[in-house]
């Protein structure tokens, strides 16, 4: 038997079906983000096998995937289910990217070259254009990790696209309304702009800003979604609008509160 392989029997072992499971998560995943599937909805293993004409074991792997991933939850005799929003895990994840991104932003500051902020400038202007929320959220990743990219920190920036991935359907709640976008676009601004400068401090404070704005909005707009009555047969109940100024305005009140 061959050292390669330390004594291990390998003969008759098939890899894993990673290209179909992946198909499959990341078909459910467009369906969760687009609302087609909502929060608490069964994700049935046979009737997603019938519907990709596959067999159970790569919609297992999917499934299983998707629950590592925060977007579906497996329970001991009740099978699968879309995981439902949270407003605690929305602020947190936000959160964690204002720690993790202020520090990618830091490293790659010194790195950046002309040809990297042309980039940036254009997926900046590109974000601000776009008017589609579910594109928005993608050109605003780009714009994002466009940015860090030149830290050149492989670990770091795969931690940062799991966090993207795991705030998507929480972003496009804050796009939903018009007005956000506008304030995101200016914050976008200065922060570009203190980059452009080599100003690794103030950068740094404006990109924190920005992020844990967000993730306070959504707090606030999940919880006072929560809060609402339930809607009666015969009408219908606005959505709540959550009541906060711009991302800035917020973290420097959070600011003021705890000096």
């Amino acid at each position: 038997m061959s050292d390669a392989t330390n004594g291990f029997p390998l003969e008759g072992a098939t890899a894993p079906r990673t290209s179909t499971s992946r198909m499959i998560a990341d078909a459910l995943r467009s369906a969760i983000v687009e609302g087609k599937l909502a929060p608490n909805a069964p994700l049935r293993q046979d009737a997603i096998a019938r519907h990709f004409s596959v067999s159970a074991i790569p919609v297992r792997e999917a499934l299983r995937q998707l629950a590592s991933e925060g977007w579906a939850k497996i329970e001991v005799n009740k099978g699968a289910s879309v995981a439902s929003l949270s407003a605690d895990e929305a602020r947190e994840i936000y959160e964690i990217r204002s720690a993790l991104e202020s520090l990618a932003l830091g490293l790659a500051i010194p790195n950046h070259t002309s040809a990297t902020l042309r980039e940036v400038t254009a997926l900046a202007a590109a974000a601000k254009r776009e008017r589609d929320p579910s594109l928005y959220v993608a050109r605003n990743e780009a714009f994002h990790m466009s940015l860090y990219a030149p830290a050149g920190r492989p670990q770091l920036m795969e931690m940062l696209t799991a966090l993207h991935r795991r705030g998507e359907r929480y972003l496009r709640l804050k796009f939903g309304f018009p007005e956000y976008k506008g304030d995101s676009d200016s914050e976008h601004t200065e922060i570009l702009a203190a980059v452009k400068r080599g100003d690794v401090p103030t950068a740094q404070k404006l990109v924190a800003e920005h992020l844990l704005g967000t993730g306070e909005l959504i707090y606030r707009f999940l919880t006072e979604r929560a809060a609402l009555p339930a809607v009666p047969p015969s009408g219908h109940t606005a959505a709540a609008k959550p009541r906060a100024a711009s991302s800035r305005s917020r973290s420097r009140t959070a600011d003021e509160a705890s000096s």
